[in-house]
């Protein structure tokens, strides 16, 4: 399980930077909700394994 939210949390960065960098004007908010999610499932991950 932590590795699947360590793939998801990477996956989310990978496309928050394709949206920022892509398309800053087209996608807006969504894209900084995707790099939130991404935080939490790492954060999420260190607070498991500890």
């Amino acid at each position: 399980m932590g590795n699947l939210l360590y793939i998801i949390a990477v996956v989310l960065v990978i496309f928050w930077l394709i949206g920022f960098l892509g398309f800053p004007d087209a996608v807006g908010g969504i894209i900084h909700v995707l790099l939130v999610l991404a935080v939490v499932a790492v954060l999420l991950r260190l607070i498991r394994s500890a």
